[in-house]
């Protein structure tokens, strides 16, 4: 039988600007559980699913410029719940430097159940999801054009598409003017000789010269890979020897390269999926539920909720008639509204707000897969618990959640 106990018991934490690891020694494994603060917006989730009472909510810690959260190293037992729950993917376990999940390998929690899907076909490639993630989760494994760097690659490699020309060698006297233009052409001449000085491409009667002459001058040859169809050398040409130059796409015009989201940073929020001009992206979030706002009960001049949100949920609403006249600016104010595709549901806003009721959170839902134990169960009721802000001075060093 393998022995796992502590031995010596040991159990300490360590502390940076960005991190806090908690770390215990058994006799054969190291756990960390490491906890990213630049991430951690104290939504209390992991304080309410942490069965064994080891988190500690601290009163809106991240708009102070502190830890949102407490561990205590001797009540953590480095289950990974939390890690699992958290939608900021603020929380991590490690046993011997490797990522692992003892209670995922058992089959013994589920996992949340959301979608981030982008149909290749209607995603065009555009810059418009990727400026408006909140988490920056949006990778964009696309060539570099010319547009953005000018060593980029040509810009009329960006589509798939046949390019055409058609030069009439009768008409074309190998002059050099479209070579001198273009990078697709070059003219190659032979010596001009007392002998032998006609003009005319490879293949075409000296007719120019006057003089009937079996050998050629030189020759133009196009390179289709350089050439744009920009028409310049149709223009320039003196002999309008160069009678078309057509460029047609040979599919639908989407850029090469690829759109994902890196599932490591997304946190379900529909900004993609709201935004996106062509509706490539499909989202489905973690919990299902509503975030209600009682505007009379928020404070003047407060922005709690508008700063901790980490989806952007939040914005400040100005009344119309706050512009019309001077007695509407007496009686109206600016308030608080929440985009309700864009919320989360995470609950930071409400640990956050100082004002007692003014904003109430309710899950009704949380989407998963895999077997639901009864410790989820258990869980998942805390979770769904309807909450209501109580005012920052009061949420500190907050208790374990009842159910």
């Amino acid at each position: 039988m393998t022995i796992n106990t502590l031995y010596p018991k040991f159990s300490k934490k360590r502390e940076n600007e960005t991190t806090m690891i908690m770390e215990q020694r058994l006799l054969k494994s190291v756990s960390q559980l490491i906890l990213d603060t630049a991430r951690c917006v104290g939504c209390g989730i992991c304080w309410e699913s942490c069965p064994k009472d080891a988190i500690i909510l601290q009163n809106a810690g991240v708009l102070k410029g502190e830890g949102a959260i407490r561990i205590d190293p001797v009540k953590c037992s480095y289950c990974g719940i939390c890690s699992i729950l958290c939608p900021l993917k603020a929380l991590k376990i490690t046993v011997n430097g490797a990522e692992t999940l003892t209670i995922l390998d058992n089959e013994g929690f589920p996992q949340y159940d959301y979608t981030t899907l982008i149909d290749e076909k209607k995603c065009k490639r555009c810059t418009v999801c990727s400026e408006a993630c909140p988490e920056g989760a949006i990778v964009r494994d696309m060539p570099i054009f010319e547009g953005q760097k000018p060593t980029g690659a040509k810009r009329h490699t960006a589509l798939t598409a046949d390019i055409t020309m058609v030069i009439c060698l009768h008409k074309c006297t190998v002059c050099g003017v479209c070579a001198s233009l273009c990078p697709a052409l070059t003219v190659k001449r032979d010596p001009f000789t007392a002998e032998k000085m006609s003009f005319g491409p490879v293949g075409c009667p000296a007719e120019k010269s006057g003089i009937k002459c079996d050998s050629q001058s030189g020759e133009i040859k196009w390179e289709k890979s350089l050439c744009d169809a920009c028409g310049v050398c149709v223009d320039a040409c003196p002999e309008k020897a160069i009678l078309e130059v057509t460029r047609k796409l040979k599919k639908d015009p989407i850029l090469p390269g690829k759109i994902t989201i890196n599932r490591d940073n997304c946190v379900a929020c529909r900004w993609c999926e709201e935004i996106c001009p062509y509706d490539a992206v499909t989202v489905t979030k973690f919990f299902e539920g509503e975030l209600m706002i009682d505007t009379a009960k928020c404070l003047e001049g407060c922005n709690a909720c508008v700063d901790v949100c980490p989806c952007h949920a939040f914005y400040v609403t100005v009344p119309a008639l706050l512009k019309r006249s001077k007695r509407a600016k007496k009686d109206k104010k600016p308030f608080v509204s929440v985009n309700q595709d864009l919320c989360i549901l995470c609950g930071a806003c409400v640990y956050a707000c100082p004002s007692e009721n003014a904003l109430t959170i309710h899950r009704k839902g949380i989407n998963v897969k895999g077997t639901e134990t009864d410790m989820f169960k258990t869980i998942a009721t805390k979770l769904c618990i309807p909450r209501t802000s109580v005012g920052v001075d009061k949420t500190a060093d907050m208790p374990a959640a009842e159910e």
